[in-house]
């Protein structure tokens, strides 16, 4: 593998952060190394030094950036990850909505390979209000999109006995998990990067924004500009959902935090 100064990996790790927000330290480089090395060497750099100059300089640079974060963005997630919030979700807001005659917007934003946004398009089907309802779910990558769009899971997406008002809306087999082709089909899939406001205003408003465990791998700086970005994009009285472990109060947002059972939220005024 290539050899990574501290030197070097300042100027590439901000690079990398600049363009997509992931933030990286010290603690960070050895493994940090490895996955842009093994890129490096793949195009057949020898060194990480001339890899950043081909990132920051060449033509084709940008777009090579945006397959090297490909290969550095994390998509852990699962189906009925963190449900209650969901639950909360659907049964407090979304509902109402549907109920007093309006078609509600949820915005599933980094949804990796689309396990969340199905987790809601099934509680939605569940309520018998799936049509009803617009559901946009987005991610910077575009291989995550793909295997998103597909509705097909590996078995490691089920990581506990399926509910029972998920049988009719999942087959699983020794292959995986596949999705009802309504549920997929009922989510708008886009690539955004939520660091490029023009891109997250490009989607319009939404009552809910669901952006969990996200936060945690930007630093405070990108994390606030990606929260007043989403925070622009709520409709009046629209919620803003973060992961069970991640708090905006440390960001100073105008959001106002609530607790629905249970369950933390942000609302917009």
């Amino acid at each position: 593998m290539l050899a990574l100064s501290p030197q070097v990996f300042a100027i590439l790790s901000a690079l990398v952060g600049e363009r997509s927000g992931l933030h990286y330290d010290l603690s960070h480089l050895p493994v940090f190394a490895d996955k842009v090395g093994a890129r490096a060497v793949e195009l057949g750099f020898e060194s990480l030094l001339d890899y950043y100059y081909f990132l920051r300089y060449d033509p084709q640079g940008p777009s090579e950036l945006d397959s090297l974060v490909e290969t550095l963005v994390v998509h852990e997630t699962y189906l009925f990850r963190e449900l209650a919030p969901l639950e909360i979700m659907v049964a407090n807001l979304i509902a109402p909505a549907v109920e007093a005659g309006r078609r509600p917007r949820i915005w599933c934003a980094a949804c990796a390979t689309g396990e969340e946004a199905h987790t809601v398009a099934l509680l939605l089907a569940a309520r018998g209000i799936l049509d009803r309802v617009s559901l946009v779910a987005s991610d910077i990558s575009e291989s995550a999109l793909q295997r998103a769009r597909s509705g097909r899971f590996k078995g490691r997406a089920l990581r506990q006995s399926l509910p029972s008002v998920a049988e009719p809306w999942l087959e699983v087999d020794e292959r995986g998990v596949s999705a009802h082709p309504r549920l997929t089909q009922a989510i708008d899939w886009r690539r955004v990067n939520l660091v490029d406001p023009g891109s997250v205003s490009a989607l319009g408003t939404f009552d809910v924004v669901l952006c969990r465990n996200v936060l945690i791998y930007f630093s405070d700086r990108t994390a606030r500009q990606v929260v007043d970005a989403i925070a622009a994009v709520l409709s009046p009285g629209g919620a803003l959902f973060v992961g069970i472990s991640e708090s905006l109060l440390r960001l100073g947002t105008t959001l106002i935090c609530e607790e629905q059972q249970g369950v933390f939220l942000y609302k917009k005024s």
